[in-house]
């Protein structure tokens, strides 16, 4: 089995709160991440697919081919935007990156007959999210 990454970049705003939670609880919960005005992030995205080379291309997957759909089904619809209030398919989510490689998964996975293997949203230097699907 071969393991295929690609890696794009993004820039995105969002505000992370809960209606769950009170105006106190979001604060001591999400702390300057509250910000009413939100605050951005130049997020890095890591899709891998899996699969066997093909004997006629040598490739699992065409990388222009699996940039087109990231791009496509993704980053298109969420670069230099405000996550919580640009994004019609994150409506209602709370725009955290373990929520963000859910959603990205369920946008991705279609395309990808069965080859998405892992998704890793970088949000910061420190800080990433990775997604492998729902358990089988």
């Amino acid at each position: 089995m071969v393991y295929l990454t690609r890696r794009v970049t993004f820039s995105a705003a969002h505000r992370l709160w809960s209606e769950y939670l009170s105006e106190d609880e979001n604060y001591n919960v999400y702390d300057k991440c509250a910000n009413p005005h939100g605050h951005g992030h130049n997020y890095i995205l890591e899709v891998t697919v899996r699969g066997e080379p093909e004997p006629t291309t040598g490739m699992v997957l065409n990388l222009t081919d699996m940039k087109r759909i990231i791009n496509e089904r993704v980053v298109d619809g969420v670069d230099h935007k405000h996550l919580n209030h640009d994004v019609a398919w994150l409506e209602g989510v709370i725009p955290t990156a373990e929520m963000l490689v859910i959603k990205f998964w369920e946008r991705l996975t279609p395309a990808f007959e069965g080859r998405l293997y892992e998704i890793t949203l970088h949000e910061t230097e420190n800080n990433y999210a990775s997604y492998r699907g729902p358990e089988a």
